[in-house]
């Protein structure tokens, strides 16, 4: 594998950093890939066997099944012993202690729709939380890889948050549910945060947002109604940027991210 070199500006380490994936990293990046691949074949074609999971604006392709298999199987021949648990319904116990924790299509309804903001997401886990988290954005061709203490990178570059703004110029990403109820509640936060910051962004995928913002790209995230797919393997690649994360009170789950000196003044908006 590549080198990788810390990045300087924004997001700057303070030298270069030799670094060789593990091979549970780099089983990760093929799978991802693998799945970008098939994603990218699918993405001009009209949609079909579209269903509904947990409500009507949730929707279910043969693209997210289709590359779910791909990385299932993938994950199945090489790691035998590793559990399994993906979002299309793929689990398998763990006889290893280690469990794959899969979102093949994060932004279905951006796929569906040719909105450009959807993403692979892959982590490995074991008992102490993530080993290795990788997001995959086959529009861009960009690859987020994290290991656990070892840092994070986008392609060959290391990742390290810069010092962040105030709130009142913090760029904040967030996203919302599908169920009616929450979004209602949702809509409150954002009604309260907004007039509180530089301005609000919804892609529409968790993943992304929280590799984009290991990146740089916004200054801050939170999100209630988060399932497991969506948020590990981007937690992880934020952590190893530098990022602190927090868990929302009370249900349904949430998190909020963003540098350390950041963190505590976004929580007394959303939390």
């Amino acid at each position: 594998m590549p080198s990788a070199e810390a990045t300087t500006g924004t997001h700057s380490a303070e030298r270069p950093l030799a670094f060789a994936l593990s091979s549970d990293a780099e089983l990760a990046v093929r799978a991802a890939h693998a799945a970008g691949d098939l994603l990218l074949q699918r993405y001009q074609r009209p949609a079909r066997e579209v269903t509904s999971k947990t409500s009507a604006t949730d929707p279910v392709s043969e693209a997210d099944r289709t590359a779910e298999r791909t990385v299932a199987e993938l994950l199945e021949a090489e790691r035998p012993e590793d559990g399994i648990l993906a979002e299309e319904g793929s689990a398998r116990p763990a006889r290893s202690g280690r469990r794959w924790v899969v979102d093949p299509l994060d932004g279905t309804v951006n796929f569906l729709y040719r909105f450009p903001a959807w993403c692979v997401s892959i982590a490995l886990l074991d008992d102490r939380g993530a080993l290795v988290g990788v997001v995959h954005d086959p529009l861009r061709g960009e690859t987020w890889t994290a290991e656990r203490g070892r840092g994070a990178f986008l392609g060959g570059q290391r990742l390290l948050l810069a010092d962040p703004p105030p709130l009142e110029r913090a760029l904040v990403a967030t996203g919302f549910s599908y169920s009616p109820d929450l979004r209602a509640r949702q809509g409150q936060t954002v009604a309260r945060l907004l007039p509180q910051v530089r301005d609000i962004r919804r892609a529409g995928a968790a993943a992304l947002d929280l590799a984009w913002l290991a990146a740089g790209r916004v200054d801050a995230y939170y999100e209630r109604g988060l399932k497991p797919w969506d948020w590990a393997a981007g937690r992880l690649i934020a952590e190893e940027a530098g990022a602190a994360v927090a868990e929302l009170p009370g249900q349904p789950y949430g998190i909020a991210v963003a540098h350390p000196r950041l963190l505590g003044a976004l929580l007394e908006l959303v939390a």
